[in-house]
């Protein structure tokens, strides 16, 4: 198993910048790419951005050449860096893992969020 657990968030006003961090511990060898989604007030959860073991990255249109995703494997550590924050980026941010094991298959992991808000 996989345990997350995120921090960084808080309030900020439009235009500044914020990181978040996500500290994984437990089985984190198995983990093949990791990412960050968020959810608004009654809007579903979103993708943000992802990244895998090999330092691939993805990004969602909307945080494009604002935010940036990182990992350190050897802390095992998941950075969001954030920057030029809008209102509409308020929402709960959540740390996601994604696994793989043979004889136990592909397994997902989530923290429980970080609430960021973006408001003067």
């Amino acid at each position: 198993q996989v345990q997350l657990v995120e921090s960084g968030g808080g309030l900020v006003q439009p235009g500044g910048s914020l990181r978040l961090s996500c500290a994984a511990s437990g089985s984190t060898f198995s983990i093949n790419a990791m990412g960050w989604y968020r959810q608004a007030p009654g809007k579903e959860r979103e993708l943000v951005a992802v990244i895998t073991s090999g330092g691939s990255t993805n990004y969602a249109d909307s945080v494009k050449g604002r935010f940036t995703i990182s990992r350190d494997n050897a802390k095992n550590t998941m950075y969001l860096q954030m920057n030029i924050l809008k209102p509409e980026d308020t929402a709960v941010y959540y740390c996601n893992a994604h696994t793989f094991m043979i004889g136990a298959g592909a397994m997902d992991y989530w923290g429980k969020g970080t609430l960021v808000t973006v408001a003067s």
